[in-house]
């Protein structure tokens, strides 16, 4: 196992999961925890997982980033309705020659990274897993876990396989994460949401599990034609997604342990939901090269009426449309 020191800035489903196998390989990993600080400081991360549950008694768990020592790779875990935070969490903790993994969804999460830290600094990583927490410290991994990883310039330019992927990639592969390379960062990115904007979005606005989704007739209808706006929406932006993509994304999903989405999840716990980052920044992007996506355009105007009043006690709350 590498030398290098790990920080998880958000220890939930992802971050949690990740991190914990990291540090059971034997990694160096610090934890960024807040509202589960005091129980996560005594008595460490339980994680439940088809692979083996284990439990990690101790960890090294700091309630400010500020305390944390230099890492050298900065696991960036938080939901991304927190980045307006990033200016303040991200330099403490990142080592001078350190780098920050992008482990959130969305499109241009990287560029936000980047005007902080640094384009030379920040790498992406898009998550294939089924994880949920389920209380403080303690982490259900349902199905799947490995990571897409790809490098980061400013304008998205593919990088290929760099010796830094393959590097940070030989430590989660020695902790049990598999991890798929991508050359190009923009195209894993946009790949994603081909089930991240059809299956979050849908999930909240039919109250749905992922197998009423794929499997009822209408859902399953819905979902093939957000699916198909975003393939026009990455080609709008010169990166094709092809039809063998778009098939496996939905036999996976068919074969999927019945998942409760991450963003149906805070709709249900009242947690602000990762709307701009998931459809708004796709919106804007493809709109900017003049393509337009109305079905998810529809989906994104839909949730953020939901998510408002979802936060608000004074209006009304829906939990279906």
């Amino acid at each position: 196992m590498s030398e290098r020191r790990y920080a998880i800035l958000g220890t939930g489903a992802i971050g949690g999961f990740y991190g914990a196998r990291l540090q059971k390989a034997g990694c160096d990993v610090c934890f960024s925890v807040r509202s589960d600080f005091d129980r996560v400081s005594q008595h460490g991360l339980t994680i439940e997982s088809p692979d083996g549950d284990f439990q990690l008694p101790q960890v090294k768990a700091y309630r400010e980033v500020s305390e944390m020592p230099p890492c050298d790779v900065v696991v960036l875990a938080l939901k991304t309705t927190q980045n307006h935070q990033l200016s303040k969490l991200l330099p403490p903790v990142v080592a001078d020659d350190g780098v920050v993994l992008v482990l959130q969804n969305g499109l241009g999460i990287e560029d936000e990274v980047a005007r902080i830290v640094g384009g030379d600094r920040v790498m992406g990583g898009m998550c294939f897993i089924c994880s949920n927490k389920i209380g403080p410290g303690h982490i259900r991994h349902l199905d799947y876990g490995p990571i897409a990883l790809a490098d980061y310039t400013p304008d998205y330019t593919p990088q290929g396989i760099t010796e830094r992927m393959k590097s940070i990639a030989a430590d989660f592969e020695q902790a049990g994460i598999a991890i798929r390379f991508h050359e190009d960062l923009l195209l894993a990115r946009w790949k994603k949401l081909v089930w991240n904007i059809p299956f979050n979005g849908l999930s909240v606005v039919l109250d749905a599990k992922t197998d009423r989704l794929v499997f009822d007739a209408d859902s399953r209808h819905a979902v093939e034609t957000l699916m198909s706006e975003v393939v026009r929406g990455a080609a709008a932006c010169d990166r094709s997604i092809p039809d063998e993509f778009v098939s496996e994304m939905l036999v996976t999903t068919e074969n999927m342990t019945p998942y409760l989405t991450s963003m149906k999840l805070d709709y249900e716990a009242g947690r602000a939901l990762e709307v701009e980052a998931i459809f708004g920044n796709p919106l804007r992007r493809s709109q900017a090269v003049g393509t337009n996506l109305p079905q998810i355009e529809l989906l994104y105007r839909q949730l953020k009426f939901l998510d408002r009043a979802n936060r608000n006690s004074t209006a009304p709350s829906l939990r279906s449309v």
